[in-house]
């Protein structure tokens, strides 16, 4: 088996930092905006942190995904004849799809609230009784959605460790058999 040394290390960094990065916005950063001192200071806190991670999150996505690729490049003929690889594989593209469909939804409404840059808000996603109704709206669905990435991100990772330990060579071999002895 050939080294992948590059493809792995850009999947991996790639989804630790989306990863990590979306669940430290949603855990403080979303909270920590109510912390200014008037209720459009606190948009324009979260909008700016969130435009901020933007281009590092999209970095993180694309070196994930250019990591993923080269993975499953370098597998391809494993994941072919070792049971239990392929659909492991087929798991971890599904939960990629899912996060990545997350992620783009709550950058359209991110957008959305941060059109308007000092937007009267209680938190990062806490409408306040001023907040514009299509401002409010995208922030009640962003209030579950901050969650969900990293929900989804963070069972790509325990996936993406039972993809490692399946490719360790007594795994390897006994997919082999497996595949072939039914």
């Amino acid at each position: 088996m050939a080294k992948d040394t590059l493809s792995r290390s850009l999947h991996d960094v790639g989804l630790a930092a989306w990863f990590g990065g979306t669940l430290a916005n949603a855990v403080a950063l979303n909270p920590a905006a109510a912390e200014a001192d008037t209720a459009n200071g606190s948009g324009r806190v979260a909008n700016s942190g969130w435009n901020k991670w933007t281009p590092v999150n999209a970095a993180a996505i694309g070196a994930h995904l250019a990591g993923s690729v080269g993975e499953l490049v370098g597998n391809r003929s494993r994941l072919a004849v070792q049971r239990g690889a392929g659909s492991t594989a087929l798991t971890k593209t599904a939960l990629t799809v899912a996060a990545l469909a997350v992620t783009g939804y709550s950058r359209l409404l991110g957008r959305r609230v941060a059109a308007q840059p000092a937007v009267p808000v209680l938190a990062g996603t806490e409408p306040a009784a001023s907040t514009p109704d299509d401002v409010s709206k995208a922030q009640k669905q962003l209030s579950v959605l901050q969650w969900i990435v990293p929900a989804l991100t963070g069972a790509l990772i325990v996936v993406t460790s039972l993809a490692g330990e399946q490719q360790r060579a007594s795994e390897v071999k006994k997919g082999f058999v497996a595949r072939f002895t039914g």
